[in-house]
């Protein structure tokens, strides 16, 4: 692994650096010492699977950094008393700038997990072993470019498409033109459709790998951010009906239950391994931000208005206290503990709250909730009124939110009656109780164009305005380019 991290290094640092870096080399070392064996192919894959949860000194893209523009910069997360980082509490006051740590980071992180994609698909094919098994690696690079493209064009809108690692480290070579949204999501479409080819399961030892399902379902979900209703629904159908197993858990506390990871309901999540944030690559730090202890100590990470949120759940909805917690047994005590606010509960490990490092609760990029709305969100939008097909969709991720047999009818629990407008008012509701901190919300509301209208909700929050529909480009960036990388509105 010693080259492939080298190469990823040095490339990496090339989208932070500032003009006043000095480098000797004028070239990049080639990869003909590494990339020999069928073996070399898997780890430089594995490598790129890893740029989603692990960064030497940093917290990790998906462990949480990604959490600061997703979700703190919308309405329901703020910043704690425990959140000392100026730059994070910016974020949460929505009054950060281009020189922000926070988004510097998040653009790293994104890029890195490229240029590794990158490497691999530019060498996988010269090295020998099975052609099948070289295609399927090269089509895993793929899927993950395609996905951190599609974080990145939705946080920042036209970006650069870097698609093969850089020769050189001239400044010439470095600067790359903000190309246009539509361009990005044109290239974000191709690496996508590649990776429908991908195998629809594995072994168990592989679970966590890019599927065809998984291709489908960010398909779907990018098509529905178009606004391409007849492709979304197309795409979530197929990811419905296409004989991979998925369903909904019956419980939804499942989904966050570490033994049942990689289950049915998880069409495609970020791995997370026990003592993974211990070894000087920050994995998940999701528990340790969310919970101090059973002390009235604020964590750093909050819900930010708690009318807003913790009190909109109807009785009986399992959601709630799946997803925030008012009360924790405390195990050394044996006494149950009231928190002075409800603090997020989706990624604590309650069977070893002591030691926040040994946590392996997985990140969902997409479960399989999130693909019958996002049908059923399509077709209410094409059709112009919710069918039979749409309310069905939503009714069964509201039956499981209460407890009830999924697919049976429940004259308590089920939507009708609805015309466009309430039943897209209806999907949003369940949108905001079913993803809390799992990095939809400022996605939603940004492409419901809700955002300024919602978050100004928050007294804390009341600074916002269009501009944080977007994301400045980093300074850093620009500093390299400011001709090719014009910055957003208003930063």
């Amino acid at each position: 692994m010693k080259k492939i991290i080298i190469t990823f290094l040095l490339s990496a640092g090339l989208f932070v650096s500032c003009t006043d870096l000095e480098v000797t080399p004028t070239s990049f070392v080639t990869e003909d010492n590494y990339f020999k064996t069928q073996d070399d192919a898997v780890a430089s894959v594995t490598a790129v699977y890893a740029s989603l949860s692990l960064d030497p000194g940093e917290q990790s893209l998906f462990g949480r950094n990604l959490y600061f523009l997703t979700d703190m910069g919308s309405d329901y997360a703020a910043a704690g008393v425990s959140a000392t980082n100026p730059q994070v509490r910016a974020m949460s006051s929505l009054t950060h700038d281009a020189t922000n740590d926070r988004v510097q980071v998040a653009w790293r992180q994104i890029y890195a997990g490229i240029n590794r994609a990158n490497v691999s698909i530019d060498n996988i094919p010269q090295v020998s072993g099975s052609e099948v098994v070289k295609t399927r690696l090269i089509n895993e690079a793929k899927f993950i470019r395609g996905l951190l493209y599609f974080q990145a064009v939705r946080i920042w809108g036209g970006v650069p498409i870097v698609l093969h690692e850089p020769t050189s480290i001239q400044l010439e070579s470095l600067k790359s033109r903000r190309a246009t949204v539509d361009e990005v999501y044109a290239q974000i479409i191709k690496d996508l459709t590649d990776a429908e080819s991908l195998p629809a399961t594995y072994t168990a030892a592989d679970a966590g790998r890019a599927t065809s399902g998984a291709a489908k379902a960010i398909l779907a979900k990018v098509y529905l951010t178009r606004k391409d209703w007849p492709n979304a629904i197309s795409k979530a159908r197929e990811v419905i009906n296409g004989g991979y197993g998925y369903a909904l858990f019956e419980n939804f506390q499942d989904i966050f239950t570490k033994t049942k990871k990689n289950g049915k309901e998880h069409i495609f999540s970020v791995q997370f391994e026990p003592n993974q944030a211990g070894n000087g690559s920050s994995g998940s730090t999701f528990q340790s931000t969310s919970f101090t202890g059973f002390t009235a100590t604020e964590p750093a990470d909050i819900i930010s208005d708690v009318a807003l949120f913790y009190d909109i759940y109807q009785p009986g909805d399992t959601r709630r206290d799946v997803s925030y917690a008012k009360q924790l047994l405390n195990p050394t005590t044996g006494t149950l503990y009231t928190f002075p606010k409800p603090i997020f509960k989706k990624y604590l490990d309650l069977t070893n709250l002591a030691t926040p490092a040994n946590v392996a609760i997985n990140f969902p990029i997409i479960r399989y909730a999130d693909i019958l709305l996002s049908l059923a969100e399509a077709i209410n939008e094409q059709n112009g009124a919710p069918t039979a097909e749409a309310y069905e969709l939503i009714n069964q991720v509201r039956r499981r939110a209460y407890g009830k047999t999924i697919t049976t009818p429940d004259v308590t629990i089920d939507l009708t009656g609805l015309d466009q407008t309430s039943f897209r008012a209806a999907i949003q509701e369940e949108r905001k109780k079913e993803f809390v901190q799992e990095g939809q919300r400022w996605f939603d509301l940004v492409r419901w164009g809700t955002l300024v209208t919602e978050v100004k909700k928050v007294t804390a929050k009341n600074s916002v305005s269009e501009r944080n529909n977007l994301y400045p480009i980093p300074q850093s960036e620009r500093n390299i380019d400011p001709v090719g990388l014009p910055q957003n509105p208003g930063y």
